[in-house]
């Protein structure tokens, strides 16, 4: 039997429990009329942008796919399509179910709030399933389809296009939905909570709905296609890493290849039992349950990464490192927690802050992030070093790196289906809340989004810990592909390649500089691109309050469409030069500097770009709780002028600075790694062979 049929199947699986999810939310009422009014109109506008998001997309994908074609031939361009229209389908099935089920959670919430919970994790639970199962059926189609195997190994390199495909693809939907969800929530709340002094999720405030949307196309459809990239550039890079471990002196034969194609079916597997395990469990916190099916997804992927490392690889080492990448994400977002908990000294000393003004919560803000970025990359030092010397160092000690990132990755499924928890309760809160449910409802909902508030801690520590170690296994792989297309270097050991990556070389200094640049020049023209947007929001908003009779009485309604279009019209308008930026430059330094100096750059990109995102995410994440912390200190229900406060008013500055940060940016910058490396593998033979320097 060939065994790359099993991840396949999989894959299928996946598919029809989707279905079955989806089934049970929708056979849930969703509540009063005015209730299905609100949903309404999220699910349109969150519709409309994707449906505005994919045309802009499929432009470029059929541009690009037609120059794949003639240049390096069928099979990466019909990767690269696929990957770009699977991520797609990926997200669109699961942003689809998440503006479902947020309004059948508020009312499962008037009842139970164990429903509630369930209803809102198996919501979340489509996202996570879909990405996973794409990518397996991606992949194992396109497997088959090229004829991949022994006799054919080849043909394992050409799998690289669809990794291609989801990174672009990725890149648009988080930076179109990262612009969007933050011009709107600042909108919202620069004008209504600042100057107008109404709080969250008034009705009154026109961009309220907006912001309800950009929590599905920001973190449900931006995030799912951040994961899925990441999901398809590993595990292809890792069977690329694979092929030179099939043959003496390593002999782990063609099950080097297929391993990580097993390694992620048990993770689907564990996924799927993870999902289940999420219940009404009485006397028991919402995040408690949650925490039940994250363990217990990591409890069955460590039972058969034993299994697979002992009885199919032959080779206890495996285990070792797999498990060690699992635990990883553990300690990581211990540490990021710590800097971003709202019950943490750092939070609470940016809350501190604010009583003296906007600058010195901003200052203590980007302080506490900066120290941030420190411990969580030494750990991840720690964990590839400990399995790099694993495996006894050498080429060797990378088949051990590449196990640990497969560890980490694994957990993405149940990671993704908690991440989309949170825009799900937290759409429901707001539901709950411009509908005028009843207090014991509001209480419900709020616990369930507090829920969804610490688990954000985890997935910004996965998101971390996988960006990196994922990036240096596709530098690996781009690596290995050169050393491939170059019979002159052996893989026996690392000098082979070690001597052409020579540091006191200036055009490799050169590589590394550029590289390091781009990140900053990426983060610029995508922070920009949030306020140019956030500028016309706020126009909007301060319009209508001034020029809609009774607005702010609550004897009219706003125009939320208006808010809506503006939103997405600025975001898919700025979302394009970014993108532009990550596919010219790796392209402009492999034709001028050459295959070597890319190395460097890459190298530039990756560890910059890590850096600044893990200050970005952090501290927009502190600044965010800081805010939050004041205004559970002084909730409406014993001071109403809140938004009145000097204090808070510094609070919710600092909050709209780090939006763009920790929404945006930050997460835009871990697609750019991906795809810069992604790029430079596909685009490895035309530089080797039209390099101005070689």
């Amino acid at each position: 039997m060939n065994l790359a049929i099993f991840p396949l199947l999989i894959g299928f699986v996946g598919l029809f429990l989707i279905l079955y999810l989806y089934w049970t939310i929708r056979k849930e009422s969703a509540g009063t009329p005015r209730m299905k009014e609100i949903a309404g109109y999220i699910q349109e506008g969150a519709q409309a942008f994707l449906k505005r998001e994919f045309r802009t997309i499929s432009y470029f994908v059929i541009g690009l796919a037609m120059l794949l074609f003639v240049i390096l031939g069928w099979q990466i361009a019909v990767g690269f399509v696929v990957g770009a229209f699977l991520s797609m389908m990926a997200i669109l099935i699961g942003m689809s179910a998440a503006v479902r089920a947020n309004v059948r959670t508020a009312q499962a919430a008037r009842t139970s709030s164990g429903k509630a919970l369930v209803l809102a994790f198996r919501g979340g639970g489509i996202m996570g399933l879909s990405i996973t199962s794409f990518v397996l059926i991606g992949i194992s189609l396109l497997y088959f389809l090229f004829g991949a195997g022994p006799n054919n190994t080849e043909a394992v390199s050409l799998l690289v296009g669809f990794g291609f495909g989801a990174s672009l693809s990725a890149l648009f939907a988080q930076l179109g939905g990262g612009i969007f969800t933050k011009a709107a929530d600042m909108g919202a709340d620069l004008v209504g909570k600042v100057e107008v002094h109404i709080p969250e999720d008034d009705p009154r405030n026109p961009a309220v709905i907006a912001d309800l949307v950009g929590d599905n196309v920001g973190d449900c459809a931006g995030r799912g296609a951040d994961l899925f990239e990441a999901s398809a550039d590993n595990l292809v890079c890792a069977m690329i890493i694979g092929l030179a471990f099939v043959g003496p002196p390593f002999n782990y034969g063609w099950n080097a290849v297929l391993f990580p194609l097993l390694i992620r079916s048990i993770g689907k597997i564990a996924t799927i039992i993870g999902i289940f395990t999420v219940r009404k469990w009485e006397n028991r916190s919402p995040l408690t349950s949650l925490n039940i099916g994250l363990f217990s997804t990591g409890a069955v992927a460590l039972v058969l990464f034993f299994v697979v490392s002992t009885w199919f690889m032959s080779d206890i080492r495996l285990f070792y490192c797999l498990s060690t990448g699992l635990l990883s994400i553990i300690i990581v977002s211990l540490i990021i927690e710590y800097y971003t908990g709202i019950d943490r000294r750092p939070v609470k000393n940016i809350a501190e802050a604010s009583h003296t003004g906007s600058a010195i919560n901003i200052l203590t803000g980007f302080s506490y992030g900066l120290e941030s970025a420190v411990f969580p990359m030494i750990l991840i030092a720690a964990i590839m070093l400990f399995t790099y010397n694993v495996f006894g160092g050498g080429v060797y000690g990378i088949f051990g790196v590449v196990a640990a990132t497969l560890g980490i990755t694994e957990m993405k499924g149940m990671i993704m289906s908690i991440d989309t928890f949170g825009p799900i309760v937290d759409n429901a809160a707001g539901i709950a809340d411009m509908s005028g449910l009843s207090e014991d409802v509001e209480e419900s909902t709020d616990a369930l989004d507090a829920a969804g508030n610490v688990t954000k801690a985890v997935t910004k520590g996965y998101a971390l810990t996988k960006v990196v170690l994922t990036s240096v296994v596709i530098l690996f792989a781009y690596l290995f592909e050169l050393a491939r297309h170059r019979p002159d270097i052996s893989l026996d050991n690392l000098s082979g390649i070690a001597q052409y990556l020579n540091v006191a070389n200036p055009t490799i200094i050169a590589g590394f500089l550029i590289g390091a640049t781009i990140p900053f020049l990426f983060s610029a023209l995508t922070i920009r691109a949030v306020t140019n947007a956030a500028y016309r929001m706020i126009e909007e908003v301060r319009r209508q309050f001034k020029e809609i009779p009774g607005l702010l009485e609550g004897k009219a309604k706003p125009d939320y469409a208006a808010c809506v279009d503006i939103s997405t019209k600025y975001s898919l308008r700025q979302m394009v030069f970014p993108t532009l930026v990550g596919l010219v430059a790796p392209i402009t330094v492999g034709f001028t500097l050459g295959v070597w100096p890319l190395v460097s750059f890459l190298l530039g990109v990756k560890i910059m770009g890590a850096l600044l995102a893990v200050f970005m995410f952090n501290s927009g994440a502190a600044w965010d709780n800081a805010k939050k912390l004041i205004e559970n200190e002084h909730s409406h229900k014993r001071t109403p002028a809140i938004s009145g406060l000097t204090t808070h008013a510094a609070a919710v500055i600092g909050d709209t600075v780090g939006d763009a940060l920790k929404d945006t940016a930050g997460p835009s910058l871990h697609i750019l790694i991906k795809l810069e490396n992604i790029l430079a593998i596909t685009l490895l033979p035309l530089f080797i062979k039209f390099a101005f320097f070689h």
